[in-house]
């Protein structure tokens, strides 16, 4: 079965009660195995591909994510878009808690993680990453957003940090200094690897708390979050299913070309091996 569309759930959003014909399937990648079965199913009549992030139980951390497996499996099943949802965490006075912003931008705070499929190659792959997620999907995202009745913002940064601690307060007050906008612990490897894999990416951030800037509001704790995710839910499925509705059947920007003018090494130099292993991305440019 080929989908065009992939859904990956984050914190507190583990499954989609209105995905019907479904059907679960297992992949393993040159990477090692994803974080589970991909439910391929039905939503708003189009074939789409959802995957748990964390896993069944909520038991990868982030640092521990395979995030080159989750990618190469959806580009395995043909998957041109992907809609990403994720807790986060609030550096914004105007983005309280509940509401749902659709960032553009990306900081990474994280250490040592792969964020490439190029690692250990044997090929030097530099995509361009100045805009990081899809203008066209994520435009759909926000429409989505206001048409279900969130509290929606469009644009700003992501601060993406490495956990699984939450922030001290001296690190939320900087990141606040610096005009950033929203902070979670795993999208950023997702949209350097979708762009990688020339597939259309988009952030739906869900926000549960303000970290531990705000002086009104007490620190972090996973009950807080899971309370807030609770009531996030059943707004987020209705989000995604109202986005995956409203997708063209053919895409409108660059993404689909992002690997065109990103290979630097010559096609001699690479293995048989890693040609093998990397046919469904680079197959279309190296022979």
């Amino acid at each position: 079965m080929s989908v065009q569309i992939g859904i990956i759930g984050g914190s507190g959003l583990y499954d989609m009660p209105e995905l019907t014909d479904r059907e679960e399937v297992r992949l393993s990648t040159p990477f090692g195995d994803p974080s589970g079965p991909y439910v391929l199913a039905t939503l708003r009549g189009r074939s789409v591909a959802f995957l748990a992030r964390h896993g069944a139980g909520h038991r990868i951390p982030p640092s521990e994510l395979n995030f080159r497996a989750n990618i190469f499996g959806f580009k395995l099943l043909g998957v041109e878009r992907i809609f990403s949802a994720s807790a986060v965490g609030s550096l914004k006075e105007e983005y309280p808690p509940l509401d749902v912003v659709v960032p553009d931008q990306f900081f990474d705070r994280t250490r040592g993680r792969i964020s490439t499929f190029f690692a250990g190659q044997g090929m030097a792959v530099h995509v361009s990453f100045a805009h990081p997620v899809c203008p066209e999907l994520s435009g759909i995202a926000f429409e989505s957003a206001q048409t279900v009745g969130a509290q929606a913002h469009m644009g700003g940064t992501y601060v993406c940090m490495e956990g699984p601690q939450f922030s001290t307060v001296a690190e939320s007050r900087l990141y606040r200094s610096w005009g950033l906008d929203v902070i979670g612990m795993t999208n950023l490897q997702e949209a350097k690897l979708a762009r990688e894999a020339e597939i259309c990416y988009t952030t739906i951030a869900l926000v549960t708390d303000y970290d531990c800037w705000h002086p009104d509001h007490e620190s972090v704790t996973v009950d807080m979050i899971v309370a807030n995710l609770m009531m996030n839910a059943e707004m987020a499925q209705q989000l995604i299913a109202e986005a995956v509705g409203r997708v063209p059947a053919e895409r409108g920007c660059g993404c689909g070309s992002a690997l065109a003018t990103a290979i630097i090494t010559s096609p001699d130099a690479i293995s048989a091996e890693t040609k093998r292993n990397l046919a469904p991305i680079i197959g279309k440019y190296v022979r």
